[in-house]
């Protein structure tokens, strides 16, 4: 049953789509609905937690700007999935394999890449047309080049990798038990040296021009600013890099299975979304800018999916375009706690016992990963069916972490 909660202490007005939240991102939604930029009003989904400056889990619509620390520092993180012509059967009775053969082909955590190997390759052509736009960026900001050792090499051979904290790569069963690989990863370090960097200038902005602001993190650019042209042609390409890393290890995961299956083809277009992202868009009348942090895009009859945690459930989805929540929806289960919280209260045992019946690393390095540090995502569910259908109902097998 959805819960629509109003609150009216802001400029504009906040939506919140659970009764499940915490007094600290109740505060940065409200912080978020005093600033002069925001129009119409916050929705904030019902996977909402405590962020940086503005919270997880929101849609923060602005009139001519944009919020960088909003955006985040994961820029255009968020998913891919594809449905196999396999079904539980064809599986092999040990998973182990798999999840192996999957962390050969896939560099995770800090990995990379071998940057002498991919030179000339398939990998480097893919790469190539993002590369005449990273150099007018890097161009006009060649701080950026400082945040980041070897930044040239670690751009492109980070393409294809997954990263680590709650990034994952899965197998997963539908309803029918047909199988689907699904991913989740972002812009990687590149991604990461952009938001810090235009974060950090858009609050020395707001210092310069003494802007008054609830949280020095909600500071922004203007739109026709030149800071603000150059942010946004920073966080496309960022977009464009996340799109085209989910698509590339969604090949080598394929390619890296397929020796222990048998042979299979993919059913249907793979939905890839992002989920921390800025958009222009029209909502209320206006052309806005929308920035969904930690939401996905949830138009009348677009697909899209939203993950729970390594030993949940997961949920392919078709947006039903309600207006009230800019045609958003949650992006996954959302944390209940933080990760040192995580790993005060969980050890390897409680992992291990969490997620019995996936083939996963278990160890200790992973806890604050653990299913109980995140929401229900059945109740996450239960309280948007006023924004989204669900198409598929996915349960992974196996998972692999960074």
């Amino acid at each position: 049953m959805p819960i629509q909660q109003r609150y009216n202490k802001g400029r504009v007005p906040v939506m919140v789509w659970t009764d499940d939240i915490e007094p600290a991102a109740l505060q940065q939604l409200l912080n978020v609905a005093q600033l002069p930029i925001v129009h119409g009003h916050v929705a904030a989904m019902p996977d909402v937690h405590a962020g940086i400056g503005a919270t997880v889990g929101s849609v923060i619509p602005t009139r001519a700007a944009i919020i960088p620390a909003a955006v985040g520092v994961d820029i255009g993180c968020g998913m891919n999935a594809v449905r196999l012509s396999l079904s539980a059967e064809h599986l092999p009775d040990g998973l182990a394999r798999l999840r192996s053969a999957i962390e050969a082909a896939v560099p995770v955590g800090f990995e990379q890449h071998p940057y002498d190997k991919i030179q000339g390759s398939a990998h480097a052509r893919l790469a190539r047309p993002l590369t005449d736009r990273l150099d007018r960026i890097v161009g006009k900001h060649p701080g950026l080049m400082k945040m980041q050792r070897q930044f040239v090499r670690t751009w492109v051979s980070q393409l294809g990798t997954l990263g680590g904290g709650n990034h994952f790569i899965e197998l997963c069963l539908d309803e029918a038990s047909r199988v689907w690989v699904m991913l989740h990863s972002g812009s990687r370090g590149i991604g990461n040296c952009m938001g810090r960097y235009f974060i950090a200038a858009a609050r020395k902005l707001a210092e310069k021009e003494h802007t008054r602001l609830p949280d020095k993190d909600l500071a922004w650019f203007a739109d026709g600013s030149p800071l603000f042209d150059d942010y946004w042609e920073a966080v496309e390409w960022a977009q464009d890099y996340a799109l085209l890393n989910r698509r590339m290890m969604l090949d080598l995961i394929l390619e890296a299975i397929r020796p222990h299956l048998p042979p299979f083809r993919t059913e249907g277009e793979a939905i890839n979304c992002h989920h921390n992202y800025v958009a222009r868009e029209t909502h209320l009348g206006e052309a806005l800018f929308i920035t969904r942090k930690g939401a996905i895009s949830a138009r009348d009859g677009e697909l899209g999916i939203i993950p729970g945690s390594m030993g949940a459930k997961s949920y392919v989805v078709r947006g039903k375009g309600n207006s009230a929540s800019f045609c958003s929806c949650s992006h996954g289960a959302g944390r209940r706690m933080s990760r040192s919280e995580a790993k005060r209260r969980f050890n390897r045992h409680d992992l291990a016992q969490q997620t019995e019946g996936v083939e996963c690393r278990k160890d200790k390095a992973v806890v604050d990963e653990i299913p109980g540090a995140y929401k229900d995502i059945d109740r996450v569910m239960e309280r948007q069916t006023d924004l989204v259908d669900v198409v598929h109902t996915l349960k992974q097998v196996v998972c692999v972490k960074g």
